[in-house]
C-alpha cells in the first residue's frame, strides 16, 4: 500500500473517532446512554488502519475524555492530511524531473 492509501486509511480513522465523540457528547444526558468507542487496529499486511466503534459496557457519560478525543482525531486527521498533501507535491516533483 502506498503513503496516500495509508494517510487515507488514518484519515478515515480519525474521522470514525470524531464520530464516536460527537455522537457520546450529543448524547451526554440521555439517561442510560452507553457511549461509543472507536478502536482503531493495524491492518498489515496492506498497511493502514481499521476501526470499529464499540458500546462501553458501562453507562454514564466521560465529556473530558470525549472532548479530549475530538481533539486528537482534529489532529490526527490534519496530519494525515499534510502525509498526502507532500506525497503528491513529490509525485509532482518527481514527474517534472522525467519530462
Amino acid at each position: 500500500m502506498d503513503a496516500t492509501a495509508i494517510a487515507l486509511s488514518g484519515m478515515r480513522a480519525a474521522q470514525a473517532r470524531l464520530d464516536g465523540a460527537a455522537h457520546n457528547i450529543a448524547n451526554v444526558q440521555t439517561e442510560g446512554f452507553q457511549r461509543l468507542q472507536v478502536r482503531s487496529e493495524a491492518q498489515l499486511p496492506a498497511g493502514g488502519v481499521r476501526t470499529r466503534a464499540e458500546r462501553v459496557p458501562v453507562p454514564g457519560a466521560d465529556l473530558a475524555a470525549d472532548l479530549v478525543e475530538q481533539k486528537q482525531a482534529a489532529v490526527a486527521f490534519a496530519a494525515n492530511g499534510q502525509v498526502v498533501r507532500r506525497e503528491q507535491q513529490m509525485l509532482g516533483r518527481w514527474l517534472d524531473t522525467e519530462a
